[in-house]
């Protein structure tokens, strides 16, 4: 049971000395984690595209990739660029992120509503697809025809408006119609519209059935090194003969065309923890060889007019950070975002670790130290006392010193201590027989061993006194 009594007061004391360092440091780990804020939303919405589109097909493989990292993406139909371009800038709406075609804004617009780029993921090119006896290889080949360009959401009918001026016509040289993708296909099928036009990847389901259906032309963009003079934002690309199918020769030549680009967008406030999975998905998604691209061409921070995130250009020149490399994707992105508050707490406790021990003895010590000052009051009390007072006086005092040694009896400190209680006790006694000897010092029977033990135990209370001071 003292063995017990010994530890419980050296847990208690530890407490005291280590308890404000241990809640200082709670503190700031609290203060930091919730400044920092490290651990980014497990959901997040994402604006994608029409139906039987590449937005659309695209966007299902991002909800595969970030489901690896436990975050759920859910996916937002649009009518396309336009539309997502809207969602992602209206502060009312709950989308984050999705898919932009190059050209929809420009740098001072996009850094106005707080848009950021995570990349150009692959060229999205505009597609023109029609029917006719004879080929058209001239926009005002398309005067007075029936041409469906979808609906104001979709980014290519602001694009094509743009083509017709630099032809030198407007939307009253042609009739524009507004229907999907999808529907429009049937109706390009059915005869009821000349030419459908949509801008998209070769990931596209009515993409890769257009191109292989018989009566169904591809315009070719003979002039596209031109476009890409006048809209900066375009890039000319070929369809490479036989590439949809080498056996049946589809298609049968090269064909030019003009190619914006898709990127990712996203609102500023996007948590920087889910722009380093996106881009990363984006890296493991586009970054393959495709009917327009080389391996590795994409995702890129090139060919978008959106300022790119700097998260993002920092993976596009130096790759996945290097935490991410070798540990799962949430204990990385902890210690990647809590590393000031891991530089705060090395500065903190550095300093700490050099005053809480000290601070923890002084502590210990104190507890028998104090009881010296008990003793000198004792000695105080015996010196210059009046004659007719000193048996009275001493006699009090040797009761003073009996109370203070049954509570020094009391204290408990740990046993590596325990040398000091054991000097205080001694010290005790020591006074004692001082005070004995000061009773006898008028009688003439003093025997010289209690005169040599009583001088010994002055010197011992000397000593004593110069420990007082000391501490």
């Amino acid at each position: 049971m003292p063995k017990m009594n010994f530890t419980r007061v050296s847990l208690r004391d530890l407490l005291v000395a280590f308890g404000p360092m241990t809640l200082m440091v709670i503190i700031v780990c609290g203060l930091g984690y919730w400044l920092v804020d490290p651990a980014p939303p497990r959901e997040v919405d994402f604006s994608t595209g029409q139906e039987n589109s590449a937005y659309e097909s695209l966007a299902k493989r991002y909800v595969k990739e970030l489901s690896k990292n436990n975050v759920k993406v859910n996916l937002a139909p649009s009518l396309g660029s336009q539309e997502n371009l809207q969602r992602i800038q209206d502060p009312d709406s709950d989308i984050e992120i999705g898919f932009v075609q190059s050209g929809s804004t420009d740098e001072e617009a996009a850094e106005s509503k707080g848009l950021i780029s995570l990349g150009s993921l692959f060229y999205e090119p505009v597609w023109i697809f029609y029917r006719s006896n004879k080929d058209i290889d001239a926009i005002t080949g398309f005067k007075g025809k029936t041409i469906n360009v979808g609906p104001d959401g979709v980014g290519v009918s602001r694009l094509f408006k743009q083509i017709l001026s630099v032809n030198g016509m407007d939307a009253s040289d042609v009739k524009l119609g507004t229907l999907e993708n999808t529907p429009a296909t049937v109706a390009l099928l059915d005869g009821k519209i000349d030419a459908l036009v949509f801008s998209s990847a070769s990931d596209s389901p009515l993409l890769q059935m257009l191109l292989q259906t018989p009566g169904i032309k591809l315009f070719d963009f003979v002039q596209a090194e031109a476009y890409t003079r006048r809209f900066p934002f375009l890039s000319h690309v070929v369809l490479p003969r036989g590439i949809v199918d080498l056996g049946r020769d589809i298609p049968a030549k090269d064909y030019h065309l003009i190619s914006p680009t898709a990127t990712l967008v996203a609102h500023s406030g996007l948590h920087p923890a889910l722009i380093d999975l996106f881009v990363k998905a984006a890296h493991d998604i586009h970054s393959g060889a495709g009917w327009f691209q080389k391996q590795g061409e994409f995702p890129s921070d090139r060919y978008t007019e959106i300022p790119v995130a700097p998260i993002a250009e920092k993976f596009y020149k130096n790759g996945p950070p290097m935490l991410q490399r070798y540990l799962s994707f949430w204990v990385a992105n902890f210690f990647e975002r809590m590393w000031v508050v891991i530089v705060a707490l090395g500065a903190l406790i550095l300093p700490l670790s050099k005053i809480i021990p000290p601070l923890y003895v002084w502590r210990i010590r104190s507890r028998v130290y104090r009881w010296y000052g008990q003793l000198r009051t004792v000695e105080q009390a015996i010196e210059d006392v009046s004659e007719e007072q000193r048996q009275q006086v001493y006699a009090s005092q040797l009761k003073s010193l009996d109370e203070i040694e049954e509570k020094v009896n009391q204290i408990s400190i740990p046993l590596s201590y325990a040398e000091e209680l054991y000097g205080l006790r001694s010290h005790i006694n020591f006074v004692r027989k001082r005070v004995l000897f000061l009773m006898k010092d008028h009688s003439p029977a003093v025997d010289a061993a209690e005169a040599g033990e009583a001088a010994d135990a002055a010197n011992i209370a000397n000593a004593a006194k110069a420990i007082v001071v000391s501490a």
